[in-house]
C-alpha cells in the first residue's frame, strides 16, 4: 500500500473536508479537494486517484451522478459519504459502482481505516491459488478466467470490466468453488468489517457482478449462484 497515495475528498462543507484532510495528511496521504459534483468529476477524470471520498448530497451534481459518469470512464475506488437517513440512496450508490460507504456523522479515524482497507485490497496482487486449475497467477474455469497479475477477468474470451470491489468479490468466491458463504461472511472477508456493514451491500454487488458477466457471457454469469436463505456460491461442475 502506497502511503503517499493521492486521495480526492469531495464535500460541500468546508469543515468536513478540512477534518478529513487533516487526518489523511497525518498518514502521509496526498489530499485534493472539491466542493461540488462538477469539479469532482472533472478532477476524477483528469487525475488518477487511489481513492475518492464522495459526498452523496451536493450542489450541481450529486454523488450518485458523479459515480455513474465516472464509472463509464474509470474504475477508481469510491467511498460514498452519506447522511444517516439516506439509506435508499446508499443502495443506489452501490448499484452505480460505489465500493464502500461511511455514514455521517463519522469518526475521522474510521475514514482513515476505511481508506487504508480499500487501498490494501486494491493495490496488492491476490495471492496465487491452488485450485481448480492454476497457471502462475491465473485461475481458469470453463467459461471464466481470472488473471491475478494482470488484474483482468475474461469470460468466454471477452473482457469483463469490474470495479475493484466487484473484482475482489469474484476472486473470493472463485477461490472456494461450490462453497456457500452467507452475507455476514462476505462482509467480513471481502469488505473486512463486521459490525457496521449493510447486508444489502453484498446483494447489490452480486447483482452488478452478474449483470457485467452476463453482458459478456451468460454461462459465466450463471456461476454466481444464490443459495436461498443462506447466501451465495461460485458453482463449478466437477471441482
Amino acid at each position: 500500500m502506497d502511503a503517499n497515495a493521492k486521495i480526492l475528498v469531495v464535500d460541500d462543507e468546508d469543515r468536513i473536508r478540512r477534518l478529513i484532510r487533516m487526518y489523511l495528511e497525518r498518514e502521509d496521504f496526498i489530499v485534493e479537494e472539491a466542493s461540488n459534483g462538477n469539479d469532482a468529476l472533472q478532477l476524477a477524470l483528469e487525475n488518477d486517484y487511489a481513492v475518492i471520498l464522495l459526498d452523496l448530497m451536493m450542489p450541481e451534481m450529486d454523488g450518485i451522478e458523479v459515480c455513474q459518469k465516472l464509472r463509464k470512464e474509470k474504475d477508481t475506488p469510491v467511498i460514498m459519504l452519506t447522511a444517516k437517513g439516506e439509506e435508499a440512496n446508499r443502495v443506489q450508490g452501490f448499484e452505480v459502482g460505489t465500493d464502500d460507504y461511511i455514514v455521517k456523522p463519522f469518526s475521522p479515524r474510521e475514514v482513515v481505516l476505511r481508506v487504508k482497507a480499500l487501498l490494501r485490497r486494491t493495490s496488492t496482487t491476490v495471492k496465487e491459488v491452488e485450485e481448480p486449475v492454476e497457471q502462475k497467477n491465473m485461475i481458469m474455469f470453463p467459461h471464466l478466467t481470472i488473471d491475478y497479475d494482470a488484474h483482468q477477468v475474461t469470460a468466454d474470451g471477452g473482457d469483463v470490466s469490474l470495479t475493484p470491489k466487484e473484482y475482489e468479490l469474484l476472486c473470493f468466491l472463485a477461490k472456494a468453488p461450490n462453497k456457500v458463504f452467507n452475507r455476514e461472511q462476505l462482509l467480513k472477508e471481502v469488505w473486512q468489517y463486521e459490525f457496521f456493514g449493510d447486508l444489502r451491500t453484498v446483494d447489490t454487488h452480486v447483482k452488478r457482478l452478474r449483470e457485467k458477466l452476463n453482458h459478456v457471457s451468460k454461462e459465466a454469469s450463471k456461476m454466481i449462484v444464490t443459495v436461498w436463505g443462506v447466501g451465495y456460491k461460485f458453482e463449478v461442475d466437477d471441482v
